[in-house]
């Protein structure tokens, strides 16, 4: 019974959260240079959770097969490769190097 309380209360509380914003956006003016930073947060925020998943492997260093992958993935995704190509690529990288013995 009390799991139940407990999830109905944050479902209460993440709706009135989320109807907050647009209830607010009127009364509440954000500066300019707020608004950039939030947007920078957001950013921030994204890298560091792509990174902690692509790098790490329980509490610890996923190793230098994945990371390398990882840089390999990244350098084709910044020259505008497609997903797929993307994808294959940091996993070749990462194999052929757990297959030359490189954790």
């Amino acid at each position: 019974m009390s799991v139940w309380v407990a999830v109905l209360a944050l479902a209460a509380g993440t709706y009135a959260l989320r109807l907050a914003g647009p209830l607010l956006a009127q009364r509440l003016t954000v500066p300019v240079r707020v608004q950039r930073m939030l947007g920078l947060a957001a950013t921030a925020m994204l890298a560091a959770l792509v990174t902690t998943a692509a790098l790490t492997d329980g509490s610890g260093f996923g190793g230098w097969a994945r990371a390398a992958g990882v840089a390999v993935g990244a350098m084709a995704a910044w020259r505008r490769s497609p997903f797929v190509v993307v994808v294959v690529l940091a996993a070749v990288t990462a194999a052929a190097l757990r297959a030359l013995g490189v954790e």
